[in-house]
Protein backbone atom coordinates (compact mmCIF):
# COMPACT_ATOMS: atom_id res chain seq x y z
CA UNK A 1 0.00 0.00 0.00
CA UNK A 2 1.26 3.46 -0.89
CA UNK A 3 2.26 5.90 1.82
CA UNK A 4 0.72 9.22 0.78
CA UNK A 5 1.24 12.67 2.29
CA UNK A 6 -0.61 15.74 1.03
CA UNK A 7 1.02 19.03 1.98
CA UNK A 8 -1.76 21.59 1.75
CA UNK A 9 -3.40 24.75 3.05
CA UNK A 10 -7.06 25.14 4.04
CA UNK A 11 -7.77 27.78 1.37
CA UNK A 12 -6.18 25.99 -1.60
CA UNK A 13 -8.82 24.67 -4.06
CA UNK A 14 -6.33 22.32 -5.76
CA UNK A 15 -5.44 20.86 -2.37
CA UNK A 16 -9.14 20.18 -1.76
CA UNK A 17 -9.43 18.47 -5.15
CA UNK A 18 -6.38 16.33 -4.46
CA UNK A 19 -7.75 15.21 -1.11
CA UNK A 20 -11.16 14.50 -2.65
CA UNK A 21 -9.46 12.39 -5.31
CA UNK A 22 -7.73 10.24 -2.67
CA UNK A 23 -10.94 9.91 -0.63
CA UNK A 24 -13.00 8.93 -3.70
CA UNK A 25 -10.43 6.29 -4.58
CA UNK A 26 -10.23 4.95 -1.00
CA UNK A 27 -6.57 5.88 -0.68
CA UNK A 28 -5.47 6.73 2.83
CA UNK A 29 -3.32 9.83 3.16
CA UNK A 30 -1.85 12.12 5.77
CA UNK A 31 -3.00 15.72 5.38
CA UNK A 32 -0.34 18.17 6.51
CA UNK A 33 -1.46 21.80 6.87
CA UNK A 34 1.65 23.78 5.97
CA UNK A 35 -0.07 27.07 6.85
CA UNK A 36 -0.04 26.09 10.53
CA UNK A 37 2.67 23.41 10.81
CA UNK A 38 6.13 24.94 10.35
CA UNK A 39 7.82 21.54 10.50
CA UNK A 40 5.60 20.17 7.73
CA UNK A 41 6.24 23.30 5.64
CA UNK A 42 10.01 22.86 5.99
CA UNK A 43 9.69 19.16 5.11
CA UNK A 44 7.65 20.06 2.02
CA UNK A 45 10.22 22.63 0.87
CA UNK A 46 13.07 20.14 1.43
CA UNK A 47 11.25 17.56 -0.71
CA UNK A 48 9.91 19.81 -3.47
CA UNK A 49 12.10 22.90 -3.43
CA UNK A 50 9.09 25.21 -3.40
CA UNK A 51 6.31 26.71 -1.32
CA UNK A 52 3.40 26.13 -3.73
CA UNK A 53 0.72 23.64 -2.70
CA UNK A 54 -0.40 20.98 -3.02
CA UNK A 55 2.73 18.90 -2.84
CA UNK A 56 1.98 15.19 -2.78
CA UNK A 57 4.49 12.61 -1.59
CA UNK A 58 3.69 9.07 -2.75
CA UNK A 59 6.30 6.70 -1.35
CA UNK A 60 8.97 9.34 -1.89
CA UNK A 61 7.82 10.34 -5.37
CA UNK A 62 6.93 14.03 -5.35
CA UNK A 63 4.02 15.40 -7.35
CA UNK A 64 3.66 19.17 -7.35
CA UNK A 65 0.12 20.34 -7.96
CA UNK A 66 -2.95 18.24 -8.60
CA UNK A 67 -1.86 16.21 -11.62
CA UNK A 68 -4.02 13.07 -11.90
CA UNK A 69 -1.76 11.44 -14.50
CA UNK A 70 1.37 11.87 -12.36
CA UNK A 71 -0.51 10.76 -9.24
CA UNK A 72 -1.75 7.62 -10.99
CA UNK A 73 1.73 6.89 -12.33
CA UNK A 74 3.24 7.29 -8.86
CA UNK A 75 0.51 5.10 -7.35
CA UNK A 76 1.15 2.45 -9.99
CA UNK A 77 4.84 2.46 -9.21
CA UNK A 78 4.15 2.24 -5.46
Amino acid sequence: MAKVKVYSTPTCPWCTRAKQFFKQNNIQFDDLNVAEDRRAREEMVDKSGQLGVPVIDINGQIVVGFDVNRINAAMGAA
